[in-house]
């Protein structure tokens, strides 16, 4: 009984965070005003990043729900989430608030690089049974 309440919670966590990706990819196409300023300004081609960004969450997230494929997207979950941290780091840098967009105290953008980053890919490694 135990092992099998192991299966279902881990289920149940891996189809909430499927949906967390693909919802939050669909929103990269939905409203891609809201991710542009959160692009480091060094990087070039903001509209393609952002297109890259929200399909691969889209694909990763619905490549956890393939069990063959599991563990090729939870390694590409990390990585990608790996690959957001410059632009983590980029919002911290402009003071946590960009212009006409998303704005909040700076030590929730701590937060969000510290220990809510750590937390999604911890999430994602507990998910690739």
């Amino acid at each position: 009984m135990k092992r099998e309440w192991k299966g279902i919670r881990r289920h149940i966590f891996r189809t909430l965070l499927a949906s967390f990706l693909v919802l939050a990819g669909i929103n990269h196409f939905v409203m891609p005003e809201f991710y542009y300023p959160l692009i480091p300004d060094y990087l070039p081609f903001p509209a393609w990043i952002n297109g890259i960004a929200g399909i691969s969450e889209i694909g990763l997230g619905s490549l956890l729900l393939i069990a063959p494929l599991r563990r090729w997207a939870v390694g590409g979950i990390i990585a990608m989430l790996i690959a957001f941290v410059p632009a983590h780091i980029y919002f911290i840098q402009i003071g946590a608030c960009v212009e006409n967009g998303l704005c909040v105290p700076l030590w929730v953008a701590w937060v969000r690089l510290i220990l809510i980053h750590p937390l999604l890919i911890a999430w994602a490694w507990y998910v690739r049974k």
